[in-house]
């Protein structure tokens, strides 16, 4: 999840409502011989509203990583569920940046096809339309809008878009730009359309605008400004909200093209952007290479074996990890990498990127990067970089610049990450003083640097009782933080004295942990526990979850948490517990039921919230206490309940690819569970064999022999001939190249996986001694 406090404690609003999509999968077990874009459905997610959350998604239709993505409008503007599977109208594409409903849009503008009426109002031009007759692919995007006979498509290219309206023999074929307001305006020249959008949410200088350009490839009979005073004659209007309608006399079924570039630059920014990636493609043309794009990247990771449910589940949650966080860089007339600052609002060379929220995506959307994507990852390494030396700050969660949003100082994690698995090209000096800052102080915003950070260093947590919420929670996470740093400064040689003092606060877990509950617990600043003490409590202490869920925050050592709660057998009874249990729950914090705590009660998996990404990772603990079976029971589990291809195929709240990513990791077989650390925790894997290509060239091949529905366990392991009993892997054996075989099997192997050398890396061993690995 990833929204501001304030919306958390808001009231419900009304929503739309009609019968859910079904659909029945093919048991096929053979691989699909469509293209593998063509399996993901951009619309897994959107069956979605602010009461229960089946990924909170919308139709991104985009090339990855894009700079500008398409969207259908259901929603009004300023509305965050932009796009409803159960909606019955829509009333525009959009060109839109949202990362998310609750942080919502920046720059959007929308164009919208009428005919026989100069409707430009919302609800006025909006149009009826079927599923039946929509077509979503994440490169295209097609819909019938039944009220004026007029099919619209869009197909992107990173920056800049084509879009096909199909009309009906008229004289009044009109195409409405909706510019949206807190500012905007709209002008024509010589045939085009130009025009900019100041809308935001948060998170930019004063000077922001998305300049837009717009041309037809027939001309334009009639022109009409408007804004909330009505339609005007004149061919340029300013004003808080402002748009555009221009008229088409058009033969039956004529297409008229519309190709739109964009900059956050400039007007002239935004013609070249347009010359450079469409130029005189046709409309098919461009469809092509946006499918291109996406294939070229899909064509990295090949399936076999699955239902074609499982496969398009696979593709489907492929596509969202490659949407976030988006290029906010462009190139400029010399064809220099340049990017307009959304935190100072200069035009700066260098990369930069936005719109993520690190306490999702570190988990694992920035560890898929790092194994497929480490090209890419670097880029957004200096783009962090930029991003420090323009607002003195890493971006926690930017959209596009800072946002107060979440907790922690989790930048640490993906930078430490991307170092230690051999990432370069960036200047890590630079980004180490950053964390280092980070740990010191809080920031401009709540969400920047560390709130708290003066009590943490000096007390070694965060107390329940200073006014600093989500106490606990913190100090969980700036624990795990301060492992990260240590790590990261131990791999660029600083001194061992520096180092030491996050690798001792990495150990602050500990304060938090009450031994009379063995559940992590507020403690108030005389050292004392907070009373009364629930542990089913969501939010307080904790962030979104309860003391149940986020208790497992300890990934840099889970065998001290071992420890800590007296050893294996009672540590895989606490695990057991969170699943067994009834999914019962206090929301008195919020004063009413928050989407994630129904999400959990409804998923008939005890107080196990998958939907949620505090505890994403939990499943994989059982690796380190010599049960390694149950995961591999439960992550099959989680997979085939909590995944469809389907409008309400997620859990919970996508969030910027973490939620698709697990899935994604999970199906191939193992999990990050430690970002910063070379390994990965194994699972089961979902298909027969998966593929990675990497990108130097070698492939890692993950191979699974009796592998069906009901053969979830692992009986044997091998890695390249050789047998494997461990329940990890590790990052450079995987880019070395090779094969991973597993034997499944319908029973447990309770004798595998069970020995001290089999476990995944914590800091401390089971002796109660430091790993050397860690120091």
């Amino acid at each position: 999840m990833c929204r501001p406090i304030f919306l958390i404690i808001a009231c419900c609003f009304a929503f739309f409502s009609c019968q859910k999509h079904q659909q029945t999968a093919s048991n096929n077990p053979q691989a699909s011989t469509k293209a593998t874009i063509d399996l993901a459905n951009p619309l897994v997610g959107t069956d979605s509203d602010f009461e229960l959350s089946n990924g909170n998604t919308y139709p991104a239709i985009a090339t990855p990583w894009g700079m500008n993505f398409w969207s259908p409008q259901t929603g009004e503007n300023g509305n965050g569920w932009m796009y409803a599977y159960r909606a019955k109208k829509i009333q525009g594409i959009k060109q839109t940046h949202q990362p998310s409903p609750w942080i919502n849009d920046y720059g959007a503008f929308s164009l919208m096809p009428v005919v026989g009426k100069m409707a430009y109002k919302q609800k006025e031009r909006a149009s009826y339309f079927s599923h039946k007759a929509e077509i979503a692919k994440p490169y295209y995007y097609s819909v019938y809008l039944a009220d004026y006979d007029v099919t619209a498509e869009v197909a992107p290219t990173t920056r800049t878009a084509q879009m096909r309206f199909t009309f009906p023999e008229s004289k009044s074929s009109w195409v409405v730009i909706d510019a949206f307001d807190m500012g905007s305006g709209v002008k024509i020249k010589d045939n085009k359309i130009y025009g900019y959008a100041k809308n935001n949410h948060g998170g930019v200088p004063d000077n922001f605008k998305n300049y837009f350009v717009i041309s037809f490839n027939k001309p334009i009979a009639e022109v009409k400004t408007w804004d909330d005073k009505g339609l005007h004659n004149t061919d340029h209007l300013e004003g808080k909200h402002v748009g555009m309608m221009v008229r088409f006399e058009t033969s039956k079924k004529e297409e008229i093209i519309a190709q739109i570039g964009a900059s956050f630059i400039s007007h002239e920014q935004a013609e070249i952007n347009l010359k450079r990636e469409v130029g005189a493609d046709t409309f098919e043309q461009t469809k092509a290479k946006a499918k291109a794009a996406w294939q070229t990247e899909f064509d990295r990771i090949a399936i076999t074996g699955g239902t074609e449910k499982e496969q398009a589940t696979f593709y489907s949650c492929l596509y969202r990890t490659m949407l976030f966080p988006r290029k906010f860089y462009e190139y400029n007339q010399q064809n220099e990498v340049v990017h307009y600052s959304p935190y100072n609002g200069k035009v700066l060379p260098g990369y930069m990127f936005t719109d993520n929220g690190f306490w999702d995506t570190f988990r694992a959307v920035f560890p898929f990067f790092t194994l497929m994507h480490q090209d890419l990852d670097s880029k957004i390494m200096q783009g962090l970089v930029n991003t420090y030396k323009e607002s003195g700050w890493l971006p926690e969660w930017a959209s596009p610049g800072h946002r107060d949003c979440m907790i922690g100082s989790n930048s640490a994690s993906l930078i430490t990450d991307a170092y230690m698995k051999g990432i370069r090209g960036f200047d890590a000096d630079v980004l180490y003083e950053a964390m280092v800052k980070n740990s010191n102080q809080a920031g401009p915003l709540h969400s920047v640097g560390r709130l708290g950070a003066d009590y943490y260093n000096k007390l070694g947590y965060v107390p329940y009782d200073v006014g600093i919420n989500e106490n606990t929670a913190r100090t969980l996470e700036y624990a795990y933080a301060d492992y990260c740093i240590a790590e990261f400064g131990k791999k660029l040689g600083k001194s061992a004295d520096e180092v030491s003092v996050f690798q001792k606060r990495s150990q602050n877990y500990k304060n938090v942990f009450d031994s009379s509950t063995g559940w992590m617990r507020g403690k108030n600043e005389n050292g004392e526990f907070q009373s009364p003490f629930n542990p089913l409590k969501w939010g307080d202490a904790f962030t979104e979850g309860n003391s149940l869920h986020y208790t497992w925050s300890v990934f840099q050592d889970i065998q001290g948490l071992v420890d800590l709660m007296g050893g294996k057998n009672q540590f895989v009874n606490k695990l057991d517990e969170v699943f067994t249990m009834a999914p019962k729950f206090d929301n008195s914090y919020y004063g009413f039921t928050i989407h994630e705590i129904r999400e959990m009660q409804v998923a008939n998996m005890g107080n196990y919230a998958h939907g949620n990404q505090p505890i994403q990772h939990m499943i994989y603990l059982y690796n380190y206490a010599g049960q390694p079976w149950k995961a591999q029971a439960h992550v099959r589990d989680v997979m085939n309940r909590m995944y469809t291809p389907y409008p309400d195929g997620y859990c919970g709240d996508e969030d910027n690819g973490q939620t698709s990513a697990w899935y994604v990791f999970s199906a191939m077989g193992f999990y990050p569970v430690t970002p910063g650390s070379n390994q990965y925790v194994i699972g089961s894997p979902l298909f027969d064999q998966i593929d990675l290509k990497l990108e130097n060239g070698n492939t890692f091949t993950i191979k699974a022999d009796n592998n069906t529905n009901d053969h979830v366990y692992i009986e044997s392991a091998s890695l390249n001939g050789n047998p494997w009993p461990n329940n990890f892997l590790k990052h450079e054996d995987i880019m070395k190249g090779g094969v991973l075989d597993f034997t499944m099997s319908k029973t447990p192997n309770k004798n595998r996986g069970t020995q001290p050398t089999n476990v995944p890396f914590s800091m401390h061993l089971e002796d109660g001694s430091w790993n050397t690995e860690a120091l």
